[in-house]
């Protein structure tokens, strides 16, 4: 569940980046005064602004979900060690790997 909310996590972030990056500040609407003309863009003459808005809108609130659901499965899979040393290890050794003497250099 976890890895499946992180990936959803960081595909959220990619757009939001993206969509932060294309919307236009609020300087550039002078520029279309003088001959920019908005009226040929995609979105109509009303712009991309209310899309754009809306848009950015609901992936930053689905973003903001799944980081409190990414703090709370990792909370959860946490659960009963009181710090990071005491989790249990990743990499289990063999008997073998455990009897092998560590020559000083």
């Amino acid at each position: 569940m976890f890895s499946i909310v992180l990936a959803i996590h960081l595909v959220l972030a990619f757009i939001l980046i993206v969509l932060v990056l294309l919307q236009h500040g609020k300087g550039a609407d002078a520029g279309a005064n003088f001959g920019g003309g908005s009226s040929q863009s995609v979105f109509g003459s009303g712009g991309s602004n209310n899309f754009m808005l809306k848009a950015t809108s609901v992936i930053a609130a689905l973003f903001f979900i799944t980081s409190l659901t990414l703090a709370y499965l990792g909370a959860q899979q946490s659960k009963g060690y009181k710090s990071v040393t005491q989790a249990p290890a990743v990499v289990k050794m063999t008997e073998e790997q455990k009897n092998v003497p560590v020559v000083p250099e």
